[in-house]
């Protein structure tokens, strides 16, 4: 019992101490490389700060990844994948349901819906035979290229009228406060305490980047062992402990941002939020640590237990249509639709739980 309560200490204050180095000081240190690079907003929200923003989930999978030589590397999909279903079941849920609704981009959100339902296509089909090549990983990281491409591209395609007045509606908004003012004296502190490291990110961007990068990775480590003791003290399989209490704490940060801008009226970006970063987190968040291990520890492939996966990657299919069909009905997400999404998702976290204990 001691190691339970231990190890899910360590995964609680690893996570929060995790979310304010990444938004602190890793995205501040990101975007000031940004700008050094003179680099476009499209490709350094596509790269740079979609880097940032899913870097917890990144690192988790790389550890899980070389981590008792790859035997745990399901707890690194099992985080992305639960992130995944957390991001579009309750970020979108509760930023409708806290706002009173959500007016949306509807071609925009459109576009990113479409290219999110490709990069689970491509999770399905590189998790079909349990065993992933070189050639597969390296066809995510392309996949999330030519997505950037995109990007570029839609910027100079003419707008619907109404996403241009919901644009003009967005941009009279109140400028996004630094997330929701929910961790208080706790998050103030741990900063002040890695300033004394790093000093301003915004100064010595360089120096706060490579501290940012050790935190990152130290942290992740203490997640994927914590996350294995913690399954193994309460009888379950370690990719549940991910797919449920890591994808979500991983994913707090995102959501108080998202929720934060939906209450200032600017729904479209709390749901790009949402889906933008399950795209990076498929196509790059997975492929880039299998591509890392496939090339330099000159493995065949990895192999991948993925018999609790199937279900979630049902889920991320089924759930997205039902998004995009409540998004596309009025060009808005409303309250009593926010409510079914998270209703949806405490249905997905108790299937979960339940089925992995009867593992």
């Amino acid at each position: 019992m001691g190691d339970v309560l231990v190890s899910l200490a360590a995964i609680l204050v690893s996570v929060f101490v995790l979310a304010v180095v990444t938004d602190k000081f890793f995205i501040p240190s990101l975007d000031e490389i940004s700008a050094r690079l003179r680099l476009s907003d499209e490709v350094a929200g596509a790269s740079l700060m979609a880097t940032g923003s899913s870097a917890p989930e990144l690192a988790i999978a790389l550890m899980a990844l070389f981590t008792a030589g790859g035997a745990h590397s399901d707890v690194g999909i099992g985080t992305i994948v639960g992130s995944a279903v957390f991001n579009i079941l309750v970020i979108t849920g509760l930023s409708a349901v806290v706002a009173g609704g959500l007016h949306i981009h509807i071609f925009a959100v459109g576009r990113d819906i479409v290219y999110y339902l490709i990069s689970i296509l491509y999770l399905a089909l590189v998790f079909f035979d349990g065993h992933i090549s070189l050639i597969e990983a390296i066809l995510g990281l392309v996949g999330y290229v030519v997505y950037m491409g995109v990007l570029i591209v839609w910027k100079y395609l003419p707008e619907d009228e109404d996403d241009e007045a919901a644009d003009q509606d967005e941009a009279a908004a109140a400028p996004a406060p630094e997330k929701i003012a929910g961790w208080h004296h706790l998050e103030a502190l741990v900063e002040l305490g890695l300033r004394r490291i790093t000093g301003a990110p915004e100064r010595n961007f360089a120096w706060a980047f490579a501290v940012s990068i050790a935190l990152i990775v130290a942290l992740s480590y203490i997640l994927v062992e914590s996350s294995i003791v913690f399954s193994a003290g309460i009888g379950i399989p370690p990719v549940i402990v991910a797919l449920t209490l890591l994808a979500a704490g991983t994913s707090a940060p995102d959501l108080m941002a998202s929720v934060e801008v939906a209450r200032e009226g600017r729904g479209g970006m709390a749901v790009a939020n949402a889906v933008g970063s399950n795209t990076f987190d498929l196509l790059v968040g997975l492929a880039l640590p299998w591509t890392i291990a496939l090339s330099l520890l000159g493995m065949s492939g990895i192999n991948v237990g993925t018999g609790e996966l199937w279900t979630s990657i049902g889920i991320l299919v089924a759930t997205t249509l039902i998004l995009a069909v409540f998004l596309t009905s009025k060009r808005e997400l409303s309250r009593r639709e926010g409510w079914v999404l998270l209703l949806l998702y405490a249905v997905f976290v108790i299937y979960t739980l339940v089925n992995g204990t009867a593992v």
